[in-house]
């Protein structure tokens, strides 16, 4: 095969990145763009072999890297970032060719958020303290240890955005990492191993290896020289990692999908609830935050789905690269058929769709509106991944808090109200990790992110990121304890 392809005028290496160099592999995959399916190239296509060496180079790597200062982990962190933002336009564009996502929103939000994430785990380190304190004259003193080689298994929709959300953190704590990028969009994790070697990061600290799902992901959940595992994706491969995981009681952190609610309470500013529905067909729906269950007040709900339809059809679908374009393709011809497979399936059942409803030419979809669906009904609680919203109505306060926790997630939720009180009273009650109150996907790097319920297991951001790459230790040292050596 050959070694590097061409995407977009850039050259993307196809192997992997282990110990500090490219290494082939016997079989490969092949990669297209979901923007109108063609191939992009063959990916090195890894198995239990790259995985035992890329542990291999993370575990011998890990006693210098660990003992490197802070302050010069830290600056090898910003030179990665300068790396990003030097080659910024070249990775959005790899980006949204592999992923289908919209080019405007790589070149002005995800990819400066890219280097963000490295500067901001990279300063946090310098800044990581916990006050002394003491117990009966003992002085106890908290320390972060980095914990050893770590794996970091990410998804598709938000790819290297994702994946440098768990790097910067893992590395900045002094951990060697081994990232293994989602097989539908493995490119800008490869152009990543090139930034981080340029920046000087040692050999080994950081690995990229290819593959598809099982294949590689079980040997490298189950090795017994990984110390933590780290996965953003769907539940039935959380509960398969989790359970290599508890083999060896290796601490893990799952970031799962999610079945969030938009409550639109009759006092909200109308306008403003719509915007905020409408956004949740951002990626094409393709968002684990997404907010895909709309909770609406009776009152107010035959105006606010006449506003939301007019809002929503002037929407543009197509061509992401294009300036113009508001939605663009779902990821995977897979993943088209599986949105397709819901939404016919909730027709069937007497759900109605207001907007959308179907399939266009090539792997795009029709943003979606249903109504008139139960709320034991597949549409409502599970997952689909796409761009189809739900619509139901509450009567109550009692009512939308019991219908936007009756799931089994819990990752995020949205409160569209004008009264404080009640987003008070509302928050406290719904289940999830994340409650946005009149505003969507403001997040900032130093607040805890995870998900409840099968949302997923731990927190990640600020001082928690660092608590779960690291073994934190006490050290509690006896007052007047020491000799004095002349």
């Amino acid at each position: 095969m050959a070694d590097k392809v061409i995407v977009a005028g850039v050259s993307v290496d196809t192997r992997h990145w282990i110990g500090g160099r490219r290494v082939a592999s016997a079989e490969t995959f092949t990669d297209t763009s979901p923007i109108d399916g063609s191939t992009l190239g063959e990916i090195a296509r890894g198995g239990p072999a790259e995985a035992e060496a890329a542990v291999a180079a993370a575990k011998a790597a890990f006693p210098a890297w660990a003992a490197t200062s802070p302050a010069e982990r830290a600056r090898v962190l910003h030179a990665v970032a300068d790396g990003v933002e030097k080659r910024l336009d070249e990775l959005a564009i790899v980006e949204t060719t592999d992923n289908g996502a919209l080019l405007r929103s790589h070149r002005r939000g995800v990819m400066p958020r890219v280097a963000h994430n490295f500067r901001f785990f990279a300063d946090w380190l310098l800044r990581l303290e916990h006050e002394d304190f003491e117990t009966r004259g003992h002085t106890n003193h908290v320390s972060w240890d980095p914990a050893g080689p770590s794996v970091l298994i990410t998804p598709w929709n938000a790819p290297l955005m994702l994946a440098t959300w768990k790097v910067a953190p893992a590395l900045a704590a002094g951990n060697t990492v081994v990232l293994k990028p989602a097989e539908w969009s493995p490119l800008t994790a490869s152009l990543l191993a090139d930034i981080a070697a340029e920046a000087g990061l040692p050999a080994g600290v950081l690995n990229v290896v290819q593959g598809y799902g099982s294949e590689i992901g079980d040997a490298l959940t189950s090795h017994p020289d990984v110390r933590r595992i780290s996965f953003t994706g769907s539940v039935p491969t959380a509960r398969r990692i989790a359970g290599s995981a508890a083999a060896r009681l290796t601490p893990l952190s799952l970031e799962l999908g999610g079945k969030s609610p938009l409550l639109v309470f009759a006092d909200a500013d109308l306008d403003l609830a719509v915007d905020l529905a409408v956004e949740q067909y951002d990626n094409a729906g393709q968002v684990c935050l997404a907010a895909t269950r709309i909770l609406v007040e009776e009152t107010v709900a035959e105006e606010f789905t006449r506003r939301f339809v007019e809002k929503a059809s002037a929407l543009v679908q197509g061509d992401p690269r294009e300036e113009t374009t508001d939605v663009g393709p779902t990821i995977h011809p897979r993943q088209l058929e599986k949105i397709d497979g819901f939404v016919r399936r909730a027709v069937e059942a007497g759900a109605r769709a207001v907007i959308g409803g179907h399939r266009r030419d090539g792997q795009y979809y029709a943003p979606t509106l249903l109504t008139d669906v139960a709320q034991d009904s597949e549409i409502v609680q599970e997952e689909v991944f796409g761009p189809v919203l739900t619509l139901q109505t509450f009567g109550t306060e009692e009512e939308a808090v019991r219908l936007a926790d009756d799931t089994r997630f819990g990752l995020a939720a949205t409160v569209a109200t004008g009264d404080h009180e009640r987003a008070e009273r509302v928050t406290a009650q719904l289940v999830a990790g994340t409650v946005w109150v009149n505003c969507f996907f403001v997040r900032d790097l130093q607040a805890p992110f995870g998900g409840s319920r099968h949302s997923g297991v731990g927190r990640e951001g600020g001082t928690w990121s660092f608590d779960f790459y690291c073994d934190v230790k006490n050290t509690v040292t006896a007052p007047n304890g020491w000799k004095n050596h002349g």
